[in-house]
């Protein structure tokens, strides 16, 4: 049973009698929907509906636990200050703040189901703590990430610079369209009924080692988006969907750099290319 530890993590408790009202009015997850063992995908957005911070939610006897990166944390803690006004709201960074990934059948105890995984058909569970034998492999959780087309700031895409959908929150589990108003949500509500979610993340093959991060993806000379995170002949990236599925649909060459690659959608999203989904239906 691999485990890994994560080392460039933080965590941030939000506890007092208001934490989940503050919560439930300002990121994308449902916490009402939250079960005590599991962790779920979630962001604060900006009002124009882009993710302003990324992190993972769970609860933690009675309170609130963000995971996010440690890049992030100072900001995010800010952030939330700002909004909790007087709410009766204790927030704090955690420190230490371990963070050990376990991926294989059997669960371990304390562990919390990682909603993102789970819907990629793949058992991977978070501990917030310490685990005897856990290795510090960031290629390894890369590996597991490619593997289920999960995307993530800072390595697939930039901050305030993509939308909930385009990072498939609209799917596993980080994004509600049912519950009250929340900030950016009357955008990403407009994306999801008017079907205008274009950018995806997709898994990228390729013919030899791909090129680095940021490289950009392209059919004709023309951008479609940009390679994130990179492992050998494999890696994500984050396109318009419509543009590659011309391409596939034509047999047009793919290339990232001079590197050319196949794209596939992750296959437990249900998405499919605009004209692979024209020509099924025809």
């Amino acid at each position: 049973m691999p485990k890994l530890r994560l080392e460039d993590r933080a965590l941030i408790s939000v506890s007092g009698k208001d934490a989940e009202a503050l919560l439930q009015g300002l990121v994308t997850t449902d916490i009402g929907a939250l079960a005590a063992d599991e962790v779920r995908p979630g962001a604060l957005l900006t009002p124009q509906g882009k993710i302003f911070f990324d992190f993972l939610i769970s609860r933690d006897e009675g309170r609130l636990r963000l995971e996010t990166s440690r890049d992030q944390a100072d900001a995010l803690l800010k952030r939330l200050t700002l909004y909790k006004l007087r709410s009766a709201v204790e927030l704090s960074l955690l420190s230490p703040s371990p963070v050990t990934v376990v991926f294989g059948e059997a669960r371990p105890e304390g562990s919390y189901r990682d909603h993102r995984f789970e819907k990629a058909g793949m058992s991977v569970f978070r501990l917030y703590r310490e685990l005897a034998g856990a290795e510090a492999s960031v290629a390894e959780y890369d590996r597991l990430r490619i593997e289920a087309g999960i995307a993530v700031s800072e390595r697939d895409y930039p901050l305030q610079d993509a939308f909930p959908h385009d990072v498939l929150m609209d799917l596993n589990g980080g994004l509600s369209f049912r519950k009250g108003c929340y900030v950016g949500q009357e955008v990403v509500s407009r994306m999801q009924h008017r079907g205008t979610a274009r950018r995806r993340v997709v898994i990228v093959s390729g013919q030899a080692d791909l090129p680095p991060t940021g490289t950009s993806l392209s059919i004709g000379g023309r951008p479609i988006g940009l390679l994130g995170t990179v492992q050998d002949k494999a890696g994500l990236a984050i396109v318009r969907i419509d543009k590659a599925g011309e391409a596939i649909a034509k047999g047009d060459t793919i290339l990232a750099g001079d590197v050319p690659v196949s794209l596939t959608l992750p296959g437990w999203t249900g998405l499919a290319f605009p004209a692979e989904a024209d020509e099924a239906s025809a």
